[in-house]
Parts: structure tokens; sequence; C-alpha cells
């Protein structure tokens, strides 16, 4: 009896790797009525993908938010679970622009085709205000400087609008879910036209010079102009928006002080994690806090519960 043949395994062919993506290229087309002449990207997350464009109008900026179609879900399935997460971020940004929080507005949604439309919001994120912030505190430690100026001052009323702003959240039941420095937006504010001072004719008298001061007109000389820190002062003006309610949730009863210290626990961990040198400045965001509603106290101490569940959760890992 003749042996068997032996087969010898042959090896797959080599595939060549897919061509690298354009990053200015969104991954995904979005469906009518956006199209691609205006659009760009702003974040890509797992969820969602985010892109700044115009609706309605050219001159409309906007905020979509496009939840793509997932292929690992079964098709029935996943529309179900982009139009009831699409819905309930919709309806918690209606129900806090009635109920008075800062959010962007909604502008238009379509839950077939998994888009959300929101206002523009022109301005900078609070981590991206904290990071030019801790960088120049910094540079002031490098050249000894250790006076408050004027927009160390600023600094610490914007962190107590963050409390406020957070408090007012919490107030009408609802929890943001995802409470970072990244989802709170600084609005730049409409710098208002000032009058154009008149052109020197020489040597102003004392009595020129104080008409000109109480008409608001100042002359362009460099010992009566705007110091660095002045302007950078004014820059930390502007009203606190809350952004991105993707994980959020509300309840008009059934909201529990452990969801509001949660929320706050993950924006304390943000400060430390992501702003070092800033985390000290969350004592002025709980401080607002606790003045900002009625059972903001409550929530305070329920928070300290938290923080020691974390440090026990960080210590066995």
């Amino acid at each position: 009896m003749a042996p068997a043949e032996t087969i010898e395994p042959t090896a797959a062919p080599l595939q060549a790797p897919p061509p690298p993506t354009d990053p200015e290229r969104p991954l995904h087309t979005l469906p009518p009525p956006f199209t691609e002449s205006h659009l760009e990207v702003l974040t890509q997350g797992a969820e969602a993908l985010v892109y700044k464009t115009v609706f309605l109008t050219p001159d409309t900026p906007c905020v979509v938010k496009y939840r793509p179609p997932k292929p690992y879900r079964h098709p029935i399935l996943d529309r179900r679970l982009t139009k009831a997460r699409l819905l309930a971020e919709a309806r918690v940004l209606v129900r806090c622009m009635r109920d008075g929080v800062a959010v962007p507005g909604v502008l238009g949604a379509d839950w077939e085709a998994g888009w959300l439309v929101l206002e523009w919001v022109e301005g900078r994120t609070v981590r991206k205000v904290l990071d030019g912030w801790a960088e120049r505190v910094v540079q002031k430690g490098k050249e000894g400087m250790d006076r408050v100026s004027e927009q160390d001052e600023a600094m610490l009323g914007l962190m107590q609008r963050v409390g406020r702003a957070v408090g007012k959240l919490h107030e009408i039941g609802v929890c943001h879910g995802d409470l970072t420095t990244s989802n709170l937006m600084l609005r730049t504010l409409e710098k208002q036209p000032t009058q154009e001072a008149p052109k020197s004719r020489g040597r102003l008298t004392t009595s020129e010079m104080r008409m000109m001061a109480e008409d608001g007109v100042f002359p362009d000389f460099p010992s009566v102009s705007r110091g660095k820190e002045q302007d950078e002062a004014e820059s930390l003006e502007g009203e606190i928006i809350l952004i991105d309610f993707g994980l959020a949730s509300h309840s008009t009863q059934n909201l529990q002080d452990e969801d509001r210290a949660v929320d706050l626990y993950v924006l304390e961990r943000a400060f430390a994690a992501t702003h070092p040198a800033a985390e000290p400045l969350f004592k002025e965001v709980l401080k607002a806090y606790g003045e900002s509603f009625k059972g903001a106290m409550a929530v305070l101490k329920r928070l300290e519960d938290v923080r020691l569940r974390g440090r026990k959760r960080s210590m066995l890992g």
C-alpha cells in the first residue's frame, strides 16, 4: 500500500495595506441637505461625528452631530438606538433652553438619517482657557512674579461662572454625564465699536483729556495704552455654555444627589488630570456651586463619599 501524499500548506499571498486616508476628508458622507462645500471636521468620536457647516442659509454657521450607521449592529437595532439617543439629546437641550440653562439651541433634526443640527457657539473651550492660564502661571513662576494680577482675578470669576452654570443645570433635574472642561465653552463677547481718538494736535490740556475720558475716548499715547494683562482679563469675560449632551439624563423627581455628585467628581478629575496647575481653582467652582441652588450643599456632602469610593478604587486597581 502506497503511503499517502503529504500536502504542504501554502502561505496566503500578502495583501497590500489599505491606502492612507486623507485626514481632511470626512470619514462618512453626510446625508442631504448637507454638502462637503462648507464642511469642517471638529471631532470624530466612537458614536458620532461632529462637523461645522452651514444650515438653511450660507450665513448661518452650525454644528452637525451625525450618528453614522454601525455595520456591527443589526440594522433594526441600530436605527432604534440612533433614534432614541438622538431624540434624548434633543429633548434635554430643549428643556435646558426652556429653563434658562445656557446650551446650544436645536436648529433641526432627522432621527431617521441620524443627524442633529445645533447652534454654533463662537468661543473657546474652558480646557483651552485653562491651558493658556497654566502656561502663564509657569512663566510667572520662572520670572519670580507672585503677585495676583487682573488676569488671575478674572480666572477666579470664570471658575465661579462655571460653578453657577453646573448648579443651574442640576437644579432643573439634568445631569450632564460627561462633564469635562472640553464640554464647557466660553462664549466670546461681541466687542462694541469704540470711538476713535482724534489725532493728536500736540500737547493736550487737562480739561481736554478729562472730557475725552468722560466720553470713553483715549488718546493714542503709550502712557495711557491698555496693558496686556487687562486685555487677557477681558478675554475671560463671557457666558459659560454647556455642550455635548449625548450622555445626559434628566428627571423632574428621581434625580438623586448621587448623580449630581458623580457629575462634579468627573469634572474634578478632569481638572486634576488635564490641568494639574489649575486644580486649586476647582475650589472656586464648588464654592459657587454650593450657593447656586437649595440642595447644593447636600450634593457637596455626597461628593465626599464619591471621592472616598474613587480613591479606594484607584488603590485597589
